[in-house]
This record gives structure tokens, sequence and C-alpha cells, in this order.
């Protein structure tokens, strides 16, 4: 049976944010938003009947990106996407 695909119709919505503690490394807050992307990238590429993470190549992630309106992941993102997903299982 093959997978069913959904369509997202609309743009990623972000809720508001807020400011990020202070005094930390910056090392912190690079890693805090490069999980924040993947979550968000995770999300999306579930949604889209996406479940697997071989399913997920970097290309497939980084259409999704551009689809919901984020900047291309890198190669480490990507790699944190398809973790993400392991574990969601």
């Amino acid at each position: 049976m093959p997978a069913k695909t959904t369509i997202i119709e609309a743009p990623y919505i972000p809720l508001e944010k807020r400011p990020l503690p202070a005094g930390r490394p910056r090392k912190w807050y690079v890693r805090h938003n490069r999980r924040l992307k993947a979550m968000r990238l995770t999300i999306a590429l579930l949604d889209s009947g996406t479940y697997l993470p071989d399913q997920a190549t970097n290309e497939k992630i980084r259409r999704t990106a551009d689809l919901i309106g984020i900047r291309p992941p890198s190669d480490t993102t990507c790699r944190l996407v398809r973790t993400l997903m392991r574990y969601s299982r």
C-alpha cells in the first residue's frame, strides 16, 4: 500500500518569539536554534507523509524547508532531522 502524501497548503507560521536567556556561550545558542529548526522540519516531513528516516534525504529535507519558508538546513541539521524521525516512532 503506497504511503499517503499530504500537501502542505499554507506556509509555516511560527509562534511568537521570546528572547533567549542571556549569558550563555554562543555554542549553546547555535545548538538551540539548530534543534528548533530540526523539530520544525521533522514535523513538516511527518505531516507530509515522510515517516521513515531513510525516506528523508538531504534534498527532500531542503525542499521541505523551502516549502515551509525557512532557510535551507546544513548537512548537520539534516542528520538531526533524521535522528528525530528515528526517535519519534
